[in-house]
């Protein structure tokens, strides 16, 4: 368990503590929600969290099989909803893998990536395409 202490700091700004590390974060409302946009938005947290969490899990499977990823770089595009209740519609990925397209644990590494715990707790309804690019 984690636990994580957040703390509403006015004008639309939280700050977050991670209870482990201590490690601090900010959050902003997004402009075209009443912010000013000068941090990541709570929403832009959900779409961080699956960029990262697909980079993690990948680099995990690949330290099993002795395979250096460093250098993927991840891309993700997020779309709201234009009707209420506002909401994410879709987190659009481009994962850029700097392995050639015919590796031989390339199967592996895109479906550990498509494994991710973030990846399989967004609601059905978020569209969730991933395109990978092998740059080797």
């Amino acid at each position: 368990m984690v636990n994580i202490s957040i703390r509403y700091a006015g004008d639309l700004h939280c700050a977050a503590v991670h209870g482990p590390s201590q490690a601090e974060l900010a959050t902003d409302a997004p402009v075209d929600n009443n912010g000013k946009g000068e941090a990541f938005s709570p929403t832009d947290l959900v779409a961080t969290a699956l960029g990262t969490c697909m980079a993690t899990v990948m680099a995990i499977a690949a330290q099993r099989h002795d395979v250096e990823l460093n250098g993927t770089w991840i891309q993700i595009t997020k779309e709201m909803s234009k009707d209420t209740p506002r909401r994410i519609v879709r987190l659009a990925s481009e994962m850029h893998v700097p392995l050639p397209e015919d590796h031989p644990q390339r199967m592996l590494l895109e479906a550990a990536a498509l494994g991710c715990p973030v990846h399989h707790s967004l609601h059905p309804d978020i569209e969730k395409p991933v395109k990978f690019v092998w740059n080797g």
